[in-house]
C-alpha cells in the first residue's frame, strides 16, 4: 500500500476523545519494547511517526494515527511492563479493555510477539482475549532477521502452539531491519477492513 498521509490525530484515554470520522480501525497490541512503533513506522514509512524508545511503557494511551484518510491505526499501550504501578497497570487495562470491547469501528488487531521468545503468558492472554470477543487476528513475528533462516520455521511452530493460534489466524514473519513481511502484512490488514 502506498502510504501518502499518515498523522497522529489523537491520544485518547477515554472513548468520548475516540475520533468520530467513521474510518475502519485496526489496533496494535502486544508487550512493552516487543516493536510496536517500528512495526507501525515501517508499514508507513515513516522515520519517527509513532515514537520508539529504549525504555519500554513509553505508550500510555491510545493512540490513533489517519492513515490516507482510508484507515486508522490505533497502537495501544504496551502489556507485561513491570515497571508501572499496579494501579497504573489495571488503568490501561479497563482503558484497553473498554475500547477492544466496545468500538464499532475496530474491524481486527494485530498483535506483534518476538519471533525470537516463546509468547509469554501476557502474549497468550491477550491471543485469549481477542479469541473470546470473536475479534479477527493477524499476529506478526517481529525481528525476524535476528532468527537465522533455518531456524525460523521452528520459531514460528513455537510461536503457533504456544498462542494455540486457531487455523483461521495468520501468522506474518516481519522484519523492520530487511522490510520481510511488511507486503504481507498490509495485504492481511486491508483484508480485515
Amino acid at each position: 500500500m502506498k502510504v501518502n498521509k499518515a498523522e497522529l490525530i489523537i491520544s485518547a484515554v477515554k472513548s468520548e476523545q475516540y475520533p468520530n470520522n467513521r474510518l475502519p480501525e485496526i489496533a496494535l497490541a502486544g508487550r512493552s519494547n516487543v516493536g510496536k512503533s517500528t512495526f507501525i513506522n515501517t508499514l508507513l514509512t515513516r522515520k519517527n511517526l509513532a515514537h520508539t524508545s529504549s525504555k519500554p511503557g513509553k505508550t500510555r494511551t491510545l493512540n490513533f494515527y489517519n492513515i490516507n484518510d482510508d484507515l486508522i491505526f490505533v497502537d495501544v499501550p504496551g502489556y507485561g511492563y513491570a515497571k508501572v504501578s499496579k494501579a497504573e497497570r489495571a488503568s490501561w487495562g479497563k482503558m484497553i479493555e473498554t475500547y477492544l470491547s466496545e468500538r464499532e469501528e475496530l474491524c481486527g488487531i494485530v498483535q506483534i510477539v518476538d519471533i525470537r521468545h516463546k509468547p509469554s503468558a501476557e502474549d497468550i492472554q491477550m491471543y485469549e482475549y481477542l479469541k473470546y470477543f470473536e475479534l479477527p487476528v493477524i499476529v506478526i513475528a517481529t525481528k525476524a532477521d535476528k532468527v537465522s533462516k533455518n531456524k525460523r520455521p521452528k520459531h514460528l511452530k513455537q510461536v503457533k502452539e504456544t498462542l494455540q493460534m486457531e487455523k483461521e489466524d495468520k501468522i506474518i514473519l516481519f522484519s523492520s531491519e530487511t522490510g520481510q513481511g511488511k507486503d504481507e502484512a498490509w495485504k492481511e490488514i486491508l483484508h480485515l477492513t
